[in-house]
């Protein structure tokens, strides 16, 4: 299977390439420099992947909608573990995903996976939650789209939340920032760190921690490769990893 990089400069985009290399049934047969940021917005660049078979895609929200829309056009499927897409972004690329196939993760560590789905399975026995997030001082976004998706899927297993009793900010933004159901997250920046998340559950007399810990960005590989090698027996567009992990 030949396979393609979008950001293959970047630190995420190079761990991507060295996974493909080092994989026998895998081909690195094309890269695209994110360094050169206009570049990704030119047509003559995406058809540097002409011939692959997938396109893997860590760049930025922007070029991953184009490189997305030149997969699509091109009927190669995509593996877009970018940051930032928005409910719009992904509405059309379930539209433009017909002769070829997208998965969307926020992310691709199998254990980030499986803790999303452990607090969607928490939520309905508690009624507080909150989310803190811990990236690398490079990450742009806040939340992470890890956060948000967590909230989300908590907020669709349970209907019952506590309301905030919080009344008097000492400082603004103290709470963090309101996710889906009221959950807060409260995101952290700090350099020596990979990507963290900690998801804590309160109900009367007990709280439940669940905890995903990063330390290397090879911690994202096996679920980018499992990404590369299945996305073509998921029709369209598959938002989240657990869909191919069957959970």
């Amino acid at each position: 299977m030949k396979v393609g990089v979008f950001g293959a400069a970047g630190r995420m985009g190079g761990e991507v390439c060295r996974a493909v290399q080092a994989d026998p049934d895998l081909e690195l047969a094309a890269t695209v420099d994110p360094r050169l940021t206009e570049a990704v917005h030119e047509p003559d660049a995406a058809d540097g992947m002409a011939g692959v078979d997938v396109a893997v895609d860590f760049t930025v929200a922007t070029s991953a909608m184009t490189n997305a829309r030149w997969c699509a056009a091109h009927s190669v499927h995509a593996v877009v573990g970018t940051s930032g897409l928005t409910e719009d972004d992904l509405d059309e690329l379930r539209g433009i995903f017909t002769t070829s196939n997208c998965i969307v993760a926020p992310n691709f560590a199998i254990g980030a996976v499986l803790m999303i789905r452990f607090a969607e399975l928490a939520a309905p026995f508690f009624e507080t939650a909150e989310i803190i997030e811990l990236h690398h001082d490079g990450k742009a976004d806040a939340p992470s789209g890890t956060a948000i998706h967590t909230a989300e899927r908590m907020a669709a297993a349970s209907s019952v939340w506590a309301a905030d009793p919080t009344r008097i900010n000492n400082l603004d933004g103290a709470r963090g920032a309101t996710a889906a159901a009221g959950i807060h997250v409260h995101s952290v920046r700090l350099r020596g760190i990979v990507a963290h998340q900690e998801v804590l559950l309160g109900t009367m007399g007990q709280t439940l921690s669940i905890r995903h810990d990063s330390y290397e960005r090879t911690s994202f590989m096996p679920g980018v490769i499992l990404a590369v090698k299945k996305v073509a027996d998921h029709p369209g567009l598959t938002v989240g990893l657990d869909a191919y992990l069957g959970l």
